[in-house]
């Protein structure tokens, strides 16, 4: 986006990329329909140390301005849930797209080869790729963060900045399924079950579904919070958050004579709804119980803690929180004030989107930012 933004407005544009082929995390994601934007982007679904750098640059460049550029392109797209758009065909059709945007910007992309070393002097940037040397007067930073290490994905972007005297924010594993041990190990052997719930960590709340696996929890609902979620802390479940408190007393009333696992079972997956009954050990029928236990099993339900040791890590992250610090970046231009000229965009920077396309439109509105101004 960068360098097509830029290459169009007359720039001569070396885009360099260590992997064999361009785009390579476009065509894995949203399953390979590429989830490449949201329609409810807004800057507080962005995680960073500053909430307010992210602004700018959405402001400035929104979802319908890239739906206005996908549907140039005849790229048939739908509206999956919560605002999320994907593909009909094939996240192929994104990236081809972007390579002849940066083709009309006579842009000169070369895959394949090791970035070497980056150097800095009298106005000019020297970067070694491969066997070559290449010199020009702005360089950016847009290889990403290391989550996905298999697809290519390094620190590399980090390396730079600091290089460059840039603070970076400690980067973590974001939108990532989290690990269970101790008392929870329990959960693991309903691996493959889902269901909706509210998951809570810190202040964030998502309505969305988990999904137990045989490590400990993932789906949705979870992704969205692991990006919230710290070491030590809690991640609270609410099973039933459609339904309305007193729900369990009242089947106590209506069906007197049936169990916990009953009253869970017509509402859950049977599973999750037994192994949810033998921790709480409301033995018996409902109408044998008194009301005060009957509410303390309704107010576990709906916050029950788990204590997550860990996470998948970066091979099994969407994406990064933390990277190169906005403290040492221009919120307008995507340029470093200490070093003229030099820009960073996209997930190399400490602006972390929500799951379901909030990322990319990250990356189109920063790279888009920068390439207004190079």
């Amino acid at each position: 986006m960068c360098a097509a933004v830029a290459g169009q407005r007359g720039r001569r544009v070396l885009l360099l990329d260590h992997a064999d082929a361009p785009g390579k995390k476009i065509l894995i994601s949203g399953g390979g329909r590429c989830n490449f934007t949201n329609v409810n982007t807004a800057p507080d679904r962005f995680l960073s140390t500053n909430p307010h750098f992210a602004k700018s640059a959405l402001a400035r460049y929104t979802p319908a301005d890239f739906i206005a550029l996908v549907d140039r392109y005849g790229i048939a797209h739908h509206e999956k849930t919560l605002g999320q758009l994907f593909c009909d065909g094939s996240a192929k059709q994104i990236v081809a797209m972007l390579l002849e945007e940066a083709a009309r910007g006579g842009v000169d992309v070369r895959c394949g080869q090791p970035v070497g070393d980056v150097a800095h002097a009298d106005g000019t940037f020297s970067v070694r790729f491969g066997d070559q040397s290449v010199t020009a007067p702005a360089l950016v930073i847009a290889t990403g963060g290391p989550s996905i290490p298999k697809m290519g994905a390094t620190g590399f972007a980090y390396d730079l900045a600091r290089q460059f005297g840039l603070k970076v924010v400690e980067p973590r594993p974001a939108l990532v399924p989290l690990t269970l041990g101790g008392d929870d190990v329990l959960f693991r052997t309903l691996s493959g079950i889902a269901a909706p719930v509210e998951a809570r960590a810190g202040k964030a709340a998502f309505r969305e579904a988990a999904l137990f696996t045989h490590k400990g929890l993932s789906g949705p609902a979870i992704l969205q919070v692991s990006s919230y979620w710290r070491h030590g802390e809690p991640v609270t479940i609410d099973f039933l958050p459609e339904v309305a408190s007193g729900w369990l007393v009242n089947a106590k009333r209506e069906r007197p004579r049936a169990t916990l696992r009953a009253a869970l079972g017509a509402m859950l997956p049977d599973r999750l709804a037994e192994t949810l009954a033998d921790r709480l050990a409301l033995s018996g029928e409902l109408g044998t119980q008194t009301d005060r236990k009957i509410a303390d099993a309704e107010a576990r339900l709906a916050r029950w803690n788990f204590h997550p040791n860990g996470t998948e890590g970066f091979a099994k992250a969407e994406v990064t929180v933390g990277g190169i610090a906005t403290a040492g970046l221009s919120s307008q231009t995507m340029m470093a004030k200490t070093v003229p000229n030099l820009y960073a965009v996209g997930e190399a920077v400490d602006v972390t989107g929500w799951l379901g396309g909030y990322n990319f439109q990250w990356a189109w509105a920063s790279g888009h930012a920068a390439g207004q101004v190079i």
